[in-house]
């Protein structure tokens, strides 16, 4: 078995998932957002994701991680705060041990859908479809987080 998170960064909200898998088929461990309040100082709320995700991986220890890569950005202001986020991202995983890989956001729709140009709906539903839900997950972040988990078991062997 498997046992690989997925993230979808940001310093807001910071989705994750830990996906099982084994004989062809996923299992969701555990998914969901880390958020920090936003009158936080920066400082505070990177040290938040830090200790949470922190907290995730001590858990569920799990052996790989797959994350979304900033593709472009329309605001440079949030720009720099994902890019802030993902450091700090990368950095607990290294500290924990944990590989991880990165991933563009149209291969992370190419891997779940089957196409590259897929919108959110539709890698919500393929997340659904693919992990049995009943119900698409609670938010974009956490569903992004899901694809990437997918991604990664896709594309790694």
């Amino acid at each position: 078995m498997r046992r690989v998170l997925g993230i979808d960064p940001g310093l807001g909200s910071t989705g994750y998932a830990v996906l099982d898998y084994a004989r062809s088929r996923y299992r969701l461990a555990s998914s969901g957002t880390i958020e920090t309040p936003p009158g936080a100082a920066r400082g505070e709320r990177l040290n938040m994701i830090y200790e949470a995700l922190s907290l995730i991986i001590g858990e569920f220890k799990p052996s790989e991680a797959g994350m979304e890569t900033l593709f472009f950005a329309r605001n440079v202001t949030s720009a720099l705060a994902v890019s802030e986020a993902k450091g700090v991202l990368a950095l607990c995983l290294h500290r924990r041990g944990v590989p991880l890989f990165e991933y563009r956001p149209n291969a992370i729709k190419l891997a779940v859908t089957g196409s590259a140009r897929a919108d959110k709906r539709a890698v919500q539903e393929y997340v659904r479809l693919l992990l049995g839900l009943e119900s698409p997950p609670k938010s974009d972040h956490e569903s992004d987080a899901i694809a990437c988990a997918i991604t990664h078991l896709h594309i790694t062997p």
